[in-house]
């Protein structure tokens, strides 16, 4: 009979070891493959954050709402909203879902969303959902309801970063102290 010293020993143990590895991971893989085409999470986004599947959850236990986005192009998309968001949630949820969506189909393309705010805004009942702090809910929105965006140009005392601030702000840095 023969006998093996403590260095193959240490390779059948390791052998042993990792071809148990192998298949952990095969049946972890398996598992979520399964778990990734069940049609129950199809809604799960791929790679979702703790509020994504804190909405999801309160989605299915009634306290968010689901809404549908329509694009000028004719083309819709859902987000999940909490029943308590306010115009600016929606924003985010719109603004992290489209990228999500370019990402998937094209790789890393840049959306300047201040462009887009400043050009379009969202509406609901032919309403103009324009102040970023009121409620959803307010417009009468609520679980299956449409938004849609509107060209909407913003006037120009409501934009942010007026020429006169700028120019003081400059106007300042160039004074010699």
């Amino acid at each position: 009979m023969m006998e093996f010293g403590p260095e193959r020993e240490d390779k059948v143990g390791d052998y042993e070891y990792n071809r148990e590895l192998n298949v952990k991971k095969a049946r972890l893989n398996s598992t979520l493959d399964a778990l990734l085409h069940d049609p129950i999470l199809a809604d799960v986004p791929n790679n979702p954050t703790l509020s994504d599947v804190d909405t999801l959850i309160s989605l299915e236990l009634g306290s968010a709402m689901r809404l549908s986005v329509l694009k000028l192009d004719g083309t819709s998309f859902d987000v999940a909203m909490m029943n308590s968001a306010t115009v600016k949630d929606l924003k985010l949820a719109i603004k992290k879902k489209v990228n999500d969506m370019e990402q998937s189909k094209m790789g890393h393309r840049h959306i300047s969303w201040k462009h887009v705010w400043a050009n379009f805004c969202l509406s609901y009942n032919k309403e103009k959902l324009l102040d970023d702090n009121s409620l959803l809910q307010v417009f009468g929105i609520h679980n299956n309801s449409q938004v849609y965006f509107i060209p909407y140009v913003m006037a120009k005392g409501s934009q942010r970063h007026s020429k006169g601030r700028k120019h003081r702000f400059f106007h300042g840095l160039n004074k010699k102290a």
